[in-house]
């Protein structure tokens, strides 16, 4: 069964433990659920949209949403699995992990507990046998969920900014500037600082980098070029640039983090 056919089962049963490994849905609008989400992502990338950021989680990482929380999942690849377990809450105050939004890079304990599960589904009770081990993986999340990767790309609805944001996306090597900027939308270079300030809660230059980082990531997962050519692919003129910026962003070296995923696939 697919993930948006099973939402209204997964808080049918409130302590129990709803299991799911997805491979075919590419997007699931908003939703939320009682209980708190754990999901593996395999293969690809996989993106979090919630409040008003948007998240992107490599392969090889997993990711945490807390209950109540409203977001949508979108898969950015036919090959993706999306290995999902969600939890009760009765036991959530006994650490603040459960109340955050966190992405992760597995280890390999996590890893195997996870597949270990993939052949069941659906609703997993208490007195069923294999409670107590999907209870340990929940155990364990805040002990080894200790390196958590900083990337999420703020969004905005805001008429007038859409195209702006569209135009940088599609012309992510140019050398924006809010000089730039300002003289091909016409909005004086105060005015667009402050709407970016206002809409997405962040600088040009910090969203900038943002975006250039995700897109980097996403090179890195969809095909098989250099650093350095992907450095340059997002906007930098040198290598040392774009793996700094990397590291200022991920605390990774960009080839360090390339290699982190290969090693895990």
């Amino acid at each position: 069964m697919s993930l948006i056919a099973s939402l209204p089962n997964i808080d049918k049963i409130a302590d129990s433990v709803f299991v799911m490994h997805e491979r075919s849905e590419k997007f699931i609008p908003y939703h939320s659920h009682e209980k708190g989400q754990l999901s593996y992502v395999e293969g690809g990338l996989a993106y979090l949209q919630l409040n008003d950021k948007n998240y992107v989680i490599p392969a090889r990482h997993y990711f945490w949403v807390p209950s109540g929380l409203e977001h949508i999942l979108k898969i950015g690849h036919s090959g993706t699995i999306l290995r999902s377990i969600f939890f009760y809450t009765y036991d959530d105050n006994k650490s603040l992990f459960f109340s955050e939004v966190g992405i992760y890079p597995i280890n390999a304990l996590l890893l195997q507990m996870i597949k270990y599960t993939e052949l069941w589904d659906g609703p997993i009770k208490s007195d069923d046998s294999r409670y107590q081990f999907l209870s340990v993986i929940k155990n364990i999340l805040p002990e080894i969920s200790n390196k958590k990767l900083p990337i999420s790309l703020p969004f905005t609805d805001h008429e007038r900014m859409q195209p702006i944001l569209e135009f940088i996306a599609n012309n992510i090597t140019a050398n924006h500037t809010l000089a730039s900027l300002s003289t091909h939308f016409g909005i004086g270079e105060r005015s667009l600082s402050r709407l970016f300030q206002i809409t997405l809660k962040t600088s040009f230059l910090q969203y900038l980098k943002l975006l250039r980082m995700v897109r980097s990531i996403e090179l890195m997962l969809q095909s098989d070029i250099s650093i350095s050519e992907i450095g340059y692919a997002v906007g930098y003129d040198s290598l040392s640039s774009f793996s700094n910026t990397f590291y200022q962003m991920t605390n990774y070296r960009p080839s360090d983090f390339k290699r982190e995923i290969a090693a895990r696939e």
